[in-house]
């Protein structure tokens, strides 16, 4: 007896199982809902031989099965499956319901509706179809359908494509479809948008700058966003609607360029902290996805192939880049950092998005948006690794600048007073003198400290040294911003002045010189007193050659050291 209620509570128990599935396998349509997802009711039949019709199709019902692979993905076969979804109507159920295939890249799917056992309704979608005969003209395939109050209904469809099988499928009423298809609008415009933004101002920073790690950014950008324009439908409704190739060779040409771009970006950003052999690598890499990309768009490899290319060498441009990355990363350089993080987030987005395209992950929104997501982040931090690039070697310039510069003042400079040097007066008395003329004339002072040597012997070199400085500070206070001061000897000063337009102004500059010399100069407790003879000359008036202006000028101090020191002396001829 108790053997009996056993095998009777267990027939009960499988019988409930079995209707509680039945049920779930079933689609109940009411006014409860104005959404539902199809994949956890459909059906699955594959047909390998493509030798079934619909009512072939239908007369197997039995031999449909619950998919076994990831939610709303069937990976990457090459056999036609039909689905089927058992619909039944309920309260308020009836009317219009729209059917949204929401993937794009779907060669054909044949959608018939099936009333008692009989299909009486058959529309084909699909982007190996003309656009215009799309029920509804969006990105995505979708069908307006009819369901009665009464009898029995099913959705049966046939799906043929060549690359991926993603089946990610709703039926909504108008209001639920549109607020999905709007929304998804508005995401691609936005990203569609942020990608245009980021080609114009890398190809700007291009031109203006001519680095060519903008141009290499530009062209990855273009690949990356044509990819997602395409993979989302918007190419075919906005940009190339009806065309063949890029329907069918715009996915893997654009993913194989965006792979080739990134590894001469790589290659590009690194470049200093790569060994030469693995430079080399990442031009090769990128030469591999170039040539593939050309034999696809010739039809020499399919999208299977392509897919392969993607999923083993697409990877390789980040491993090779890792070991400059990181030597970077270790010396605290921020490019470094930023590589690592372009990268995982870079892996994570492809794994997702090669486990969705292989039917081993969920076909949802996040997994199919997720090698979007990715490539906008990859474009967003690659854009700050060119910045910091860019800066690095704008810093670096600077301070090669400097340092020219800096060698520039020491091979021109007096190492005493700072003043120029001989070499630094020359070149300094050469340019002045090539703008001289009548009305801007120049004037070139000599100066020989009066007394100096006996300052120097009483009490020292030391002494000397500071109080040749000190002249050196009062000489720059007495003459314009920008004349030149020098020293060419021990303590021999010249003064290069430009732009006269009368001998007197040339006199009164000469004579403030010689003023500031009657100022006692007091340094470490030192008060001394000390003049200056200064003799002078202007070109183009005594001489157009530096030589001669020179030598004149240097005349005219000696014969005012003759006339007794402290004074200002020009010799007139």
């Amino acid at each position: 007896m108790r053997s009996t209620l056993r095998v009777l509570a267990g027939v009960l128990c499988f019988a409930l199982l079995a209707f509680a599935h039945g049920a779930r396998a079933q689609l109940v349509l009411s006014s409860a809902d104005d959404s539902h997802e199809l994949w956890p009711h459909v059906r699955l039949l594959g047909d390998p031989s493509r030798a079934l019709d619909p009512e072939k199709a239908i007369a197997a019902r039995e031999h449909f099965v619950r998919p076994g692979g990831a939610y709303a993905t069937l990976g990457m076969g090459k056999e036609i499956v039909w689905l089927r979804i058992p619909v039944s109507i309920g309260p308020g159920g009836e009317g219009t319901w729209f059917l949204d295939i929401d993937y794009a890249l779907l060669h054909q799917v044949d959608i018939f509706m099936v009333r008692d056992g009989k299909a009486d309704r058959h529309v084909k979608v699909g982007n190996g179809l003309p656009f215009e005969s799309r029920p509804l003209r969006g990105r995505t395939h979708a069908v307006p359908l009819e369901f009665a109050p009464e009898g029995t209904t099913e959705l049966l469809l046939r799906v043929d494509t060549f690359g991926a099988k993603l089946l990610p499928m709703t039926l909504s009423r108008l209001p639920a479809f549109h607020a999905r298809a709007l929304g998804e609008q508005l995401l691609q415009g936005a990203l569609g948008g942020l990608a245009l933004f980021l080609i114009l101002y890398s190809l700007t920073q291009w031109v203006s700058m001519r680095e060519d790690l903008y141009l290499k950014y530009a062209l990855l950008v273009v690949c990356s966003a044509t990819f997602s324009v395409h993979f989302f439908g918007i190419g075919e409704m906005y940009i190339w609607t009806d065309n063949a190739w890029f329907q069918t060779h715009m996915a893997g040409v654009s993913a194989l360029m965006a792979a080739a771009a990134t590894a001469l970006f790589i290659e590009d950003a690194l470049a200093g902290d790569l060994h030469p052999w693995l430079r080399q690598g990442l031009r090769g890499v990128a030469i591999v996805h170039v040539v593939a990309s050309v034999a696809h768009g010739f039809d020499m490899i399919d999208i299977r192939v392509v897919a392969v290319l993607m999923t083993t060498t697409g990877l390789a441009p980040s491993l090779m880049g890792l070991p400059g990355a990181l030597a970077r990363a270790r010396r605290g350089d921020e490019v470094g950092a930023w590589f690592m993080l372009a990268w995982v987030g870079y892996f994570i987005a492809s794994a997702i998005m090669v486990g969705v395209v292989r039917g081993v992950v969920d076909a949802s929104f996040w997994t199919l948006h997720s090698f979007q997501i990715g490539a906008t982040l990859d474009m967003l931090v690659f854009l700050r690794i060119a910045s910091l690039r860019t800066a690095a070697r704008h810093r670096a310039a600077q301070r090669a600048a400097q340092e020219r510069d800096t060698l520039h003042s020491l091979a021109h400079s007096d190492p005493l007073t700072g003043l120029l040097n001989r070499r630094g007066f020359d070149e300094a008395l050469l340019t002045a003198l090539e703008r001289a003329a009548p009305e801007r004339a120049v004037a070139l002072y000599v100066l020989d400290l009066d007394g100096f040597k006996g300052i120097n012997d009483r009490f020292g070199h030391d002494v000397g040294d500071q109080l040749l400085r000190v002249v050196a500070q009062r000489l720059r206070g007495s003459v314009r911003s920008g004349d030149g001061v020098a020293r060419i000897g021990g303590d021999e000063f010249v003064i290069i002045a430009s732009g006269f337009t009368h001998e007197s102004q040339a006199r009164d500059l000469g004579l403030k010189v010689l003023d500031s010399f009657h100022s006692p100069f007091v340094f470490d407790n030192q008060n001394l007193r000390m003049s200056v003879t200064i003799g002078y000359a202007l070109a183009p008036t005594d001489s157009w050659k530096g030589s001669e202006l020179l030598k004149a000028a240097d005349a005219a101090m000696y014969a005012g050291k003759q006339e007794g020191k402290d004074r200002l002396l020009r010799i007139v001829r």
